[in-house]
């Protein structure tokens, strides 16, 4: 887009407006009680909820778009002083947390689609609305989506874990399987309220959640199922850093206690020797020790066979694959749903990263020369590992020199393939941080 107009979950000066997908703090870096740099555009719910996690915020800020409405924007262009230009903005719901939305841009630049975070099921009713709508609003532009922004957590085969559905059952068996102990889940502070909502019906038992998280479920209309009195439930769910052995270890002294965490990340593979686990993990440090990794990452240093969740980690831990973001499978649908010209991963590098286009270019209305991209891989054999990045895009490209300039090879390898990332990440309009990889609010 023209330089300096539109960023997305990017707070630095220089753009004119600024757009919000959600509100886990990996997408708010840089955003701020005091932050005044522009509107701010968000989805009705996320607008209701910044307040509560940016107290004293400006709210005269804050502009509201309505999911599936198209809205349409005059702004200063930013190559001439006296003219003016046109954006339509339409939001779509991305169904990974309350208020997430995905944005879809038309203007000069063309036609471009940011995901956000998302998790869209075949099997979940509201994504199949999402996608109704998000293929009507495709309709209106004959020349298609430009440039997709996707959401690439699980870009790799290894990631296929079930429906959120399927995996509360899972959760709601666990807890079935342990009448006489307590249960603690681990959650995030925005999010998976609906296997929270789910274990509530099926089990008709209230859940305790801690205060500030109450406060949360009452601002999305939760008035009845949370309790922070522990004497009315077994169940309690706690923040992710709270979540760890040691606790665990320490409440079974007192009482009978099970904990279950819920996410896509805390996946194993199939021992390659007794009692070897290539994992990532949100335990403590006690049990890292090469084995287990801070990154809350798939650590894949050594070749991958078959990948399945792992029941349980420890004598009072289970893992329970409910994700957020989609898996492998359902992030090839929606690209093939999209088939945009190009595509760029929205989290641009992680200890397990492989650059999208090395499975998706050829979904691309311009088919990639995927057999181009593996020799690239191949020879750029140098470069360091680092922690998850999070790309905050900007649709100007003021830091473009300083991000050039940060931009590094990085390689992971992959049945026995070693990758790097590609040289179209370093490209302009790519605003890349580095992200709290033990955010509370990282699925």
């Amino acid at each position: 887009m023209e330089n300096g107009l539109i960023s997305v979950d990017r707070w630095a000066e220089g753009s004119h407006v600024y757009f919000l997908t959600h509100l886990h703090s990996d997408h708010t870096q840089g955003l701020t009680s005091s932050w005044s740099h522009g509107p701010l555009f968000c989805s009705r719910l996320t607008a209701k909820l910044l307040p509560f996690k940016f107290p004293n915020f400006d709210l005269s800020l804050l502009r509201i778009l309505e999911i599936g409405t198209s809205h349409t924007l005059s702004l200063p262009s930013p190559s001439s002083s006296s003219s003016r230009t046109t954006i339509q903005v339409t939001a779509i719901d991305a169904c990974h947390c309350p208020g997430s939305v995905m944005l879809l841009f038309r203007g000069e630049f063309g036609c471009v689609l940011h995901t956000g975070d998302f998790r869209w099921e075949h099997t979940c009713e509201k994504a199949r609305k999402a996608k109704d709508m998000l293929r009507c609003a495709l309709k209106d532009d004959g020349d298609g989506v430009d440039v997709l922004y996707i959401d690439n957590t699980y870009s790799n085969p290894t990631y296929d874990f079930p429906t959120r559905k399927v995996a509360a059952q899972q959760v709601i068996d666990i807890i079935s399987s342990h009448p006489d102990h307590d249960i603690i889940i681990g959650i995030n502070t925005l999010g998976k309220e609906d296997l929270l909502l789910q274990i509530s019906r099926v089990l008709k038992i209230k859940i305790w959640v801690w205060p500030e998280r109450l406060q949360t479920m009452h601002l999305l209309g939760f008035l009845d199922i949370f309790t922070t009195n522990t004497t009315l439930t077994r169940v309690r769910a706690v923040p992710q850093y709270s979540f760890s052995i040691e606790t665990l270890e320490a409440l079974n002294t007192m009482r009978p206690t099970i904990g279950i965490m819920p996410s896509g990340l805390p996946w194993v593979k199939k021992p390659l020797q007794k009692s070897e686990l290539l994992s990532g993990s949100f335990l403590t440090s006690r049990y890292k020790r090469g084995r287990w990794s801070a990154n809350n990452e798939v650590q894949i240093d050594k070749q991958i066979g078959n990948i399945e969740p792992l029941e349980k980690i420890h004598q009072y831990i289970y893992s329970v694959p409910y994700s957020d973001h989609s898996n492998f499978a359902e992030i090839e649908d929606f690209i093939k749903l999209v088939q945009p010209t190009s595509l760029k991963g929205i989290v641009s590098s992680s200890s397990c990263y492989i650059e999208p286009m090395y499975y998706f270019g050829r979904l691309c209305r311009v088919n990639q020369p995927i057999q181009q991209l593996h020799n690239t891989h191949k020879r750029k054999e140098s470069g360091k590992r680092v922690g998850a990045v999070s790309t905050k895009t900007s649709f100007g490209g003021d830091n473009a020199e300083s991000d050039r300039k940060r931009g590094k090879t990085l390689k992971a390898k992959f049945s026995g393939v070693r990758v790097s990332r590609l040289s179209i990440l370093r490209k302009r309009h790519r605003g890349a941080k580095i992200k709290e990889i033990n955010s509370p609010d990282h699925d």
